[in-house]
């Protein structure tokens, strides 16, 4: 499964909806897509997929505002192609 795959599968399970695969440029917390705690659930699922250590306090909203800038954060973190 690829990078952006993985991503959107996770996404898609803590925000409930196909929309996140829809359209990668949707205001997550806009939207009311995610909240705080699926966020964090997001961040360990994120980190286990990956085998990555990711931080809550090192990640806020504006730098997971949307789907596309989810795999990009990841992409740039494991050094592979979304």
């Amino acid at each position: 499964m690829s990078l952006t795959e993985t991503v959107l599968k996770e996404l898609e399970k803590y925000s409930g909806t196909e929309q996140v695969r829809k359209d990668l440029q949707i205001d997550l917390f806009g939207e009311k897509l995610l909240d705080s705690l699926a966020s964090i659930e997001l961040i360990v699922a994120l980190s286990e997929d990956f085998g990555i250590d990711l931080s809550p306090a090192e990640i806020d909203r504006a730098m997971w505002a949307t789907p596309q800038m989810i795999i990009d954060y990841i992409a740039e973190r494991t050094q592979k192609p979304a």
